[in-house]
């Protein structure tokens, strides 16, 4: 057998040092190329519905989260969606038998609890309500609040945006006001000078209103 001959001076030198580093069981890589053409691509698991309140009050009453995540598919997100929804319809899901929308049903009217009340208890609450003023005594006996165009509908809808914010004992809520716009009336600057009136600051009027345009068509 012929003897192996020894490497030549000219052959290539190593792209790079040896060290320890370098003796390890994985190849060694020169550029991202390479190294992305050895790399496994990662792709993680699809992650599953959010759970919210209900979902955890179900799971409480013994319900297989298979079955909450068969609700929400069928846009049931709430507790409160069981109770509206009827037998029938939930029978439709797939997956759900008689026996399961019965315990469902038996679970939703549990963490509900009886939708009726005592009188007593419907007094307790009454005393809970705040009764907001217009600021005139005459309006505030009025039930509702209707007339035709420019019979003061608008401004009384901007007055009363600014008195719910007052403090009880100024006849306001202390609180924050949903104005739902169905004509495009409302002006903030009018806002304004009513929240003046009545010495409240402006701009802080404003950021406590709640403004969205609702259509009537």
């Amino acid at each position: 057998m012929p003897p192996r001959r020894a490497p030549s001076q000219g052959s290539a030198a190593p792209s790079r040092p040896t060290s320890p580093d370098d003796l390890d069981d994985g190849p060694g890589f020169d550029t991202v190329d390479e190294l992305q053409q050895h790399v496994r691509i990662f792709k993680p698991e699809p992650i599953p519905l959010a759970l919210n309140t209900s979902s955890f009050a179900f799971i409480n009453q013994g319900i297989n989260m298979q079955d909450i995540l068969k609700l929400k598919a069928a846009a049931i997100n709430t507790v409160s969606g069981v109770t509206m929804t009827t037998r029938r319809q939930l029978l439709k899901i797939k997956g759900m038998s008689e026996a399961k929308v019965e315990k469902i049903k038996e679970a939703a009217n549990k963490i509900l609890g009886s939708s009726f009340s005592t009188g007593v208890e419907v007094q307790d609450k009454r005393k809970r309500v705040l009764v907001i003023s217009t600021g005139s005594k005459s309006v505030d006996a009025i039930l509702g609040v209707y007339g035709e165009f420019r019979t003061g509908k608008t401004q009384l809808a901007h007055t009363m945006s600014v008195a719910a914010q007052l403090p009880p004992d100024l006849g306001g809520a202390s609180g924050k006001v949903a104005y739902i716009d169905t004509e495009g009336t409302f002006r903030p600057d009018r806002i304004k000078a009513i929240a003046d009136r009545f010495g409240v600051d402006g701009n802080m009027a404003l950021e406590n209103i709640l403004y969205g345009i609702g259509n009537t068509h």
